[in-house]
């Protein structure tokens, strides 16, 4: 999803600076002109000071895209502390730790920039055996809210995208699932749901990408951009029928009742 999205504010003639963990391994967004690829790992402080300073150095800026993130997927009870900790650390915290010296940026500059980060549908309407996943989506959805209203005297402005299914690698390079045999059975709804796509439909990345552009340019005061068929779904649904009457049917498709 964020290479999609690199390649498309590219043709867009946007200059794109592209973060990821192991640059060296990149085929693609190397080869196009006005990308520049630098590291990043959100979870490693100092590496996030020497790349948030070299991107200054190229600039200027005005959009963020935070889109760093894994699943952890399986019971909560079965959770260490050390896999929550590092979800958290991730999805979370690391987010926070990227956008913080831009906030800085912006202001100090006068930029009226832009922060668009990933959430998901998750974060709007919560998942069983993704609970901490979905609580630091959640979560994302509070602080981008909340430092809208902080920033709005400075022009800065926070949006996020809720995607839903994405055809992506996500499920086998950034899923950790913790089993636990007496969640077999919730598990198996969840996976037929899945491959029926009675619970999820997966979209083209570049679907989602076209959202998240969406968002950059749109020069709207809409803070949040369902993504995908079944997020923008499940966030009607949730709003047509309140919290309680939503979650009703929620437990009664994930117990298969007819």
């Amino acid at each position: 999803m964020g290479k999609a999205t690199a390649k498309l504010f590219h043709a867009n003639g946007w200059k794109v600076i592209a973060t990821m963990r192991s640059p060296e391994n990149e085929t693609e967004l190397n080869q196009l002109d006005n990308v520049t690829i630098l590291p990043l790992d959100v979870s490693n402080d100092g590496q996030v000071h020497d790349t948030v300073s070299r991107a200054i150095a190229i600039g200027p800026i005005d959009v963020i895209f935070n889109n760093a993130g894994y699943g952890l997927a399986g019971p909560f009870e079965s959770y260490s502390d050390e896999q929550i900790t590092r979800q958290i650390e991730t999805n979370l915290t690391g987010v926070f730790r990227v956008a913080r010296p831009f906030v800085a940026y912006f202001r100090e500059n006068g930029i009226k920039g832009i922060f668009i980060t990933t959430t998901s549908a998750v974060g709007v309407v919560p998942s069983p055996l993704s609970a901490v996943y979905s609580a630091t989506k959640f979560a994302l959805e509070g602080w981008s809210e909340g430092m809208g209203y902080e920033t709005a005297s400075f022009g800065i402005r926070f949006k996020t995208v809720a995607p839903g299914g994405i055809k992506t690698a996500f499920g086998t390079t950034s899923l950790d699932f913790i089993e636990h045999e007496a969640y077999l059975p919730l598990w198996t709804t969840m996976m037929e749901g899945f491959n029926s796509g009675k619970l999820i439909h997966f979209s083209e990345p570049e679907a989602i990408a076209a959202v998240v552009y969406e968002a950059a340019t749109d020069d709207k005061a809409q803070l949040r951009y369902a993504a995908g068929p079944d997020a923008i779904n499940l966030n009607n649904r949730r709003q047509e029928l309140g919290l309680e009457r939503h979650s009703k049917q929620v437990n009664k498709l994930y117990s298969n009742e007819k």
